[in-house]
């Protein structure tokens, strides 16, 4: 078999999105898969040819998002496809491949980040689990919160429709997106089609989406997406299910209002929030925590496609001056030792001998601050050579608040 790999034309399309209606077992309408097409750049696409069937395909969006320090351009890696009877015959392996060589060869960004759909995938090519996400299931009838909860008596709550509070929705986000490593800038088509899309087959058997916004006298300070499954018990008791889409706010006392109006949300017995940050503030509001029912799930993976530029860009919690050794196969370039000075914001290649010798997916899970190093180099992925060297770029390299992606591209 020779497979060939090259960007699609925007007249592909079609058959690219019927590959991962197939390869995802998607149960949305295939018709449907066309306004993803906006958020491609074909460009930056990658698909895999047996002859003139196409069989698998991959690519990256040019995302803005907030790493330790501030913002950096960020290769968000997304469609990562091979159909069933192409499996295991090397395609996937040459698709990553291409597209981190791509990547590096294009030269504006130093970091690749993902949302892996099958977890054992993407450590293979260098990406470390970077971040986790939480999910809560909420009994409403023991939600509530503890005394001292904040509040303002300034605040009101807004029920909207998502569409014409979109303006409200961006400048809440737009607030918080600064704060927390793993964010990143949403476009218009973003916006549109990502978060407040609302086709009977995104509500997953729920009702349409909802908003409430928590705002006072100069505008929205917090809001909440959210859609409801009713239903009732044998016996007509309500039993309806609230299942948030996503949940933002600027201050602490907007972030509790807002939690309320789907907690206290009247004829629901539950509240499934899906993907909340690591370090979710709801975790200390709730008077009996247990009640939260909190399950924990990878969430963005990275991958640094120039260690030197990556290492050197972001922003330390403490002073660090030690040399790693780096493996990479997949990226030549970075493989090697290199002395890195936090307080220089320098990272370059040396002849000294290593203090640390580390997988560059263990730099990857480390970068956005969210994962130490500690626990890798227990479970035998890091070795430190100088007693102390691996405590020091671990707590260099960690970060608060914790980093989490909050909608999968």
């Amino acid at each position: 078999m020779t497979v060939t790999v090259r960007p699609i034309a925007e007249a592909e399309w079609p058959a690219f999105a019927a590959l991962h209606h197939e390869a995802f077992n998607s149960s949305h309408p295939l018709e449907a898969t066309e306004r993803w097409g906006e958020l491609i750049e074909f460009d930056r696409s990658l698909a895999a040819f047996d002859g003139d069937l196409l069989v698998g395909g991959t690519a990256a969006l040019s995302l803005t998002m907030t790493v330790p320090g501030g913002p950096a351009p960020v290769a968000g890696v997304t469609a990562v496809a091979v159909l069933p009877s192409h499996r295991r015959r090397g395609i996937l392996s040459s698709l990553m491949t291409r597209q981190l060589h791509d990547i590096h060869e294009r030269g504006s960004e130093t970091v690749a980040a993902l949302y892996a759909s099958e977890t054992a995938i993407y450590g293979r090519f260098g990406y470390g689990r970077a971040a986790d996400g939480l999910f809560f299931r909420v009994p409403t009838r023991h939600s509530a919160f503890v005394p001292e909860a904040p509040a303002d008596s300034a605040l009101r709550l807004r029920v909207a429709r998502p569409a014409e509070a979109l303006d409200d929705l961006r400048r809440v986000f737009e607030a918080v997106r600064p704060r927390r490593p793993g964010l990143y800038a949403r476009s218009e088509p973003v916006w549109r089609e990502s978060v407040i899309t609302d086709e009977k087959h995104d509500r997953g058997g729920a009702g349409p989406l909802r908003c409430m916004i928590a705002e006072d006298g100069d505008g929205p300070r917090g809001y909440a997406l959210f859609r409801v499954r009713a239903g009732y018990t044998d016996h007509d008791v309500p039993d309806g299910e609230v299942r948030l889409v996503e949940l933002f706010a600027v201050d602490p006392a907007a972030y509790a209002l807002v939690w309320r109006s789907v907690l206290d949300r009247d004829l629901c017995s539950r509240v499934h929030a899906w993907s909340r940050p690591a370090d979710d503030p709801i975790l200390h509001l709730l008077a009996e925590p247990r009640h939260l029912n909190a399950g924990r799930l990878d969430d963005l993976w990275i991958r640094l496609v120039d260690v030197d530029r990556a290492l050197a860009s972001r922003a330390y919690a403490a002073p660090a001056d030690l040399v790693i050794e780096v493996v990479d196969e997949l990226c030549p370039w970075n493989a090697g030792r290199r002395r890195l000075v936090t307080a220089k914001g320098s990272c370059e290649p040396t002849g000294d001998p290593a203090d640390l010798t580390l997988p560059v997916s263990a730099l990857g899970a480390a970068y956005l601050g969210g994962r130490p190093l500690t626990p890798l180099a227990a479970a035998g992925l890091v070795r430190e050579h100088r007693e102390g060297a691996l405590h020091e770029l671990s707590t260099a390299m960690s970060w608060e608040p914790k980093p989490w992606g909050g909608l999968i591209f």
